[in-house]
Protein backbone atom coordinates (compact mmCIF):
# COMPACT_ATOMS: atom_id res chain seq x y z
CA UNK A 1 0.00 0.00 0.00
CA UNK A 2 1.42 3.40 -0.95
CA UNK A 3 1.52 6.18 1.59
CA UNK A 4 0.49 9.70 0.59
CA UNK A 5 2.25 12.84 1.77
CA UNK A 6 0.89 16.30 0.98
CA UNK A 7 4.47 17.57 0.55
CA UNK A 8 5.79 14.92 -1.82
CA UNK A 9 2.81 13.00 -3.20
CA UNK A 10 2.80 9.19 -3.09
CA UNK A 11 5.62 7.58 -1.15
CA UNK A 12 7.13 4.15 -1.63
CA UNK A 13 6.20 1.93 1.35
CA UNK A 14 9.69 0.37 1.38
CA UNK A 15 12.16 3.23 0.99
CA UNK A 16 9.76 6.08 2.01
CA UNK A 17 10.86 8.24 -0.93
CA UNK A 18 8.54 9.86 -3.44
CA UNK A 19 7.41 7.35 -6.09
CA UNK A 20 9.29 9.29 -8.79
CA UNK A 21 12.56 8.97 -6.81
CA UNK A 22 12.03 5.44 -5.52
CA UNK A 23 15.21 3.38 -5.35
CA UNK A 24 13.30 0.11 -4.88
CA UNK A 25 11.74 0.08 -8.35
CA UNK A 26 15.17 0.11 -9.98
CA UNK A 27 16.01 -3.15 -8.25
CA UNK A 28 14.74 -6.46 -9.57
CA UNK A 29 11.21 -7.38 -8.54
CA UNK A 30 12.35 -10.58 -6.89
CA UNK A 31 10.93 -11.50 -3.54
CA UNK A 32 13.30 -12.21 -0.69
CA UNK A 33 12.97 -15.94 -0.11
CA UNK A 34 14.95 -18.77 1.37
CA UNK A 35 16.00 -19.72 -2.17
CA UNK A 36 13.61 -22.65 -2.50
CA UNK A 37 11.05 -22.92 -5.27
CA UNK A 38 7.72 -24.11 -3.88
CA UNK A 39 4.50 -25.24 -5.54
CA UNK A 40 1.43 -24.36 -3.46
CA UNK A 41 -2.28 -25.03 -3.82
CA UNK A 42 -4.72 -22.24 -2.94
CA UNK A 43 -8.44 -21.68 -3.27
CA UNK A 44 -8.87 -18.31 -1.51
CA UNK A 45 -10.85 -15.75 -3.52
CA UNK A 46 -11.41 -18.16 -6.38
CA UNK A 47 -14.96 -19.37 -5.69
CA UNK A 48 -13.64 -22.63 -4.24
CA UNK A 49 -11.65 -23.53 -7.35
CA UNK A 50 -8.06 -24.63 -6.70
CA UNK A 51 -5.04 -23.07 -8.34
CA UNK A 52 -1.40 -24.19 -8.21
CA UNK A 53 1.04 -21.36 -7.48
CA UNK A 54 4.78 -21.58 -8.11
CA UNK A 55 6.73 -19.24 -5.83
CA UNK A 56 10.42 -18.52 -5.38
CA UNK A 57 11.49 -18.59 -9.02
CA UNK A 58 14.43 -16.32 -9.76
CA UNK A 59 13.98 -16.12 -13.52
CA UNK A 60 13.83 -13.04 -15.72
CA UNK A 61 10.35 -11.93 -16.88
CA UNK A 62 10.78 -13.42 -20.40
CA UNK A 63 11.95 -16.73 -18.89
CA UNK A 64 8.98 -16.73 -16.49
CA UNK A 65 6.61 -16.17 -19.40
CA UNK A 66 8.13 -19.05 -21.39
CA UNK A 67 8.00 -21.38 -18.39
CA UNK A 68 4.38 -20.40 -17.73
CA UNK A 69 3.47 -21.21 -21.34
CA UNK A 70 5.21 -24.62 -21.16
CA UNK A 71 3.45 -25.45 -17.88
CA UNK A 72 0.02 -24.47 -19.22
CA UNK A 73 0.54 -26.54 -22.37
CA UNK A 74 1.88 -29.57 -20.49
CA UNK A 75 -0.92 -29.50 -17.91
CA UNK A 76 -3.60 -28.74 -20.52
CA UNK A 77 -5.07 -25.89 -18.47
CA UNK A 78 -5.00 -22.10 -18.29
CA UNK A 79 -2.78 -20.01 -16.13
CA UNK A 80 -1.11 -16.64 -15.75
CA UNK A 81 1.80 -14.69 -14.32
CA UNK A 82 1.30 -12.61 -11.20
CA UNK A 83 4.54 -10.71 -10.62
CA UNK A 84 7.16 -13.38 -10.04
CA UNK A 85 4.59 -16.12 -9.36
CA UNK A 86 3.11 -18.52 -11.89
CA UNK A 87 -0.54 -19.50 -11.40
CA UNK A 88 -1.82 -22.71 -13.03
CA UNK A 89 -5.50 -23.66 -12.89
CA UNK A 90 -6.39 -26.73 -10.84
CA UNK A 91 -4.38 -28.82 -8.40
CA UNK A 92 -1.50 -29.68 -10.74
CA UNK A 93 1.26 -29.82 -8.11
CA UNK A 94 2.60 -33.31 -8.91
CA UNK A 95 2.69 -32.67 -12.66
CA UNK A 96 4.32 -29.24 -12.14
CA UNK A 97 7.01 -30.74 -9.88
CA UNK A 98 7.84 -33.29 -12.59
CA UNK A 99 7.99 -30.62 -15.31
CA UNK A 100 10.17 -28.34 -13.17
CA UNK A 101 12.53 -31.25 -12.45
CA UNK A 102 12.81 -31.87 -16.21
CA UNK A 103 13.69 -28.17 -16.62
CA UNK A 104 16.45 -28.54 -14.01
CA UNK A 105 14.60 -26.55 -11.33
CA UNK A 106 14.58 -28.05 -7.84
CA UNK A 107 11.12 -27.51 -6.33
CA UNK A 108 9.32 -28.51 -3.14
CA UNK A 109 5.67 -29.25 -2.58
CA UNK A 110 4.31 -26.38 -0.46
CA UNK A 111 1.26 -26.22 1.74
CA UNK A 112 -2.32 -26.21 0.63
Amino acid sequence: MAVYSTDQGRLCPDCQRPKANCVCRNQTNRLVTDGAVRVHREIKGRSGKPVSIIRGLTLSPPELKQLCQRLKKSCGVGGSLNGSEILIQGDQREKILTILADEGIQALKGGG
